[in-house]
Order: C-alpha cells, then structure tokens, then sequence
C-alpha cells in the first residue's frame, strides 16, 4: 500500500559533531553518522513528503548545526533549549524567528526531578515558548504522565505532543497505570500523541503484534491527534528498518478509511506544526 508520509519524529547527527554524545559505541546499530543522504537512501521508494527534525543533543550547539541542515525534506525543526537558564527568554525568541523552527524539547525523561518541569523558575521560558507560537516536544517516561498532566492543565494555550506514547513498558507488556494516564491527558485539547519509537521500547525478540493493544489504545484516545513518527535512526537500534516500521503501523492499525489513514501519516503533523503540505 502506498500512502503519503510526512515523518512526525526523525534525527540527524555527526559522531563527533557539535555538542554530539548520544549515540555512543554502546549501541553499535546507530554509532555512525546519520544524515539526510542516509534519510533519502532509507526511504527510497515510500512518498516521504518531509519530516520533522528534532534534537538528540542537550546542547545549543547540536541545535545550531541543525539549523545548518539544508534539504528540501527538513520540514520544522524541534530544538533544545535549556529552560532554567536565564537567557532562555531571549534564545527562544531567536529559535522562533527562524523560519523551519517550530518547537522546543527539554529531554524530559533524563532528568530526575520527575516535576522539575512544573519549577516556577522556567515559567519566563514558557511562557517565551507560548507567546513565540512554539510547540512543546514533550521526551518523557510513564513516570511523568501526572506531572504531565499538571503541566499541560496550567499552559492550556501551549500546543504539546507526547513523543513515543510517554515510552509504556511494553518489554514486560504494562499496560497500566500508562493506560489511564494517557487517556486523562487526550482529554486535554492541547495535548497530541506521536505513534512512534514503540519498537524500541519492546524486549529483543518481541514480536511487534504485542503492540496491538498499546496502539488501539492511542488511537481511540487521540484520535486525530495521533501522528506517525519514524524515530529513525533510533529505530535501526530494533532491527527494524524505515520501511518496516510503516508497514508494521498499516497492519496494527487494521482495516481504516483512507482519510484516517492520511491524517495520522500526513495530516497530524502537518496541522500540529503548521506544516504545508
């Protein structure tokens, strides 16, 4: 079946480059360069229309050499920013001026504090986010689907989306609490759901029927708030490859009208992030 894509979740990087320490030689699969020639080779044959960047680096410079990046595929860019500092304000008015920039991501799920997030010290940077017209990338762990949802309660005018479906346990097939948590937050307008990096959670071996469940579930609950995300190369670290990937989501999401279907590979992101398609 051949459908359109707009890639909702998607990383370059150089080993070595500005601000790079993630992938290391730890995980073999990723540990080389990945780069939109390697993004053309990968989907070659598919109608991949663009794809949102998002960072893998804490670090400004790794954002700034994304900005760098020049290919017709790069659609928005998701950058990182270090909220506590106290030039946040004036870096995100920066980031917001450019032209693919379109939101931002803390990396969440590295940092400790399950509600550092909720710290009334990074209100001036969110509030900065929301008033810039930026979309919150929110890389977080079931641990924080509480927090999350006191988050996205006192920010309702921020636009969030939850990558990798908040990571469920889905290695030991835990479907709760994540389950109920997940349904409370779509009842928030403004939080969407990226149908992404489900893969890569799951135990070696774990065949990607055991992820059936998890992905009916997002589906009711967000309806058409849900949008397709690769997190390639992250998912070559599976075994799975790109193609792999939209094939295994066509048959998990069973028999669906094609207008569904558009709207979760093509026309969530495209309206999440103000995507011309």
């Amino acid at each position: 079946m051949t459908i359109r894509l707009l890639d909702s979740h998607l990383h370059f990087w150089r080993i070595g480059g500005p601000g790079q320490v993630w992938p290391d030689a730890d995980w073999p699969r990723i540990h080389r360069d990945f780069l939109p020639a390697d993004l053309h080779a990968e989907a070659a044959g598919r109608q991949l229309l663009g794809a949102v960047l998002v960072q893998s680096q804490a670090d400004d410079r790794d954002t700034d050499w994304m900005l760098g990046l020049d290919d017709p595929l790069i659609r928005a860019i998701v950058t990182w920013v270090d909220l506590a500092d106290g030039a946040a304000p004036d870096r995100i008015r920066h980031l917001a001026a450019q032209p693919r920039v379109r939101g931002v991501r803390p990396m969440l799920q590295g940092i400790a504090d399950t509600e550092w997030i909720l710290r009334p010290e990074l209100d001036p940077a969110l509030r900065a986010t929301v008033d810039t017209g930026l979309r919150f990338d929110a890389l977080i762990e079931p641990r924080h689907l509480p927090t999350l949802h006191r988050f996205a309660t006192r920010w309702p005018d921020l636009p969030i989306v939850i990558d990798h479906a908040a990571k469920p346990r889905i290695a030991e097939n835990g479907l709760d609490p994540w389950r109920d948590e997940m349904a409370a937050l779509a009842t928030l307008p403004n939080v969407w759901c990226k149908l992404s990096g489900l893969r890569t959670e799951q135990a070696p071996g774990q065949p990607a029927e055991e992820l059936r469940p998890y992905v009916a579930h997002l589906l009711a609950c967000f309806g058409d708030r849900l949008m397709w995300g690769s997190d390639w190369p992250v998912l070559r670290h599976s075994g799975d490859s790109y193609a792999a990937w939209i094939d295994t989501t066509l048959d998990l999401m069973g028999p669906q009208a094609p207008a569904m279907l558009d709207r979760l590979f093509v026309g969530a992101a495209a309206a999440f992030y103000d995507i011309d398609v």
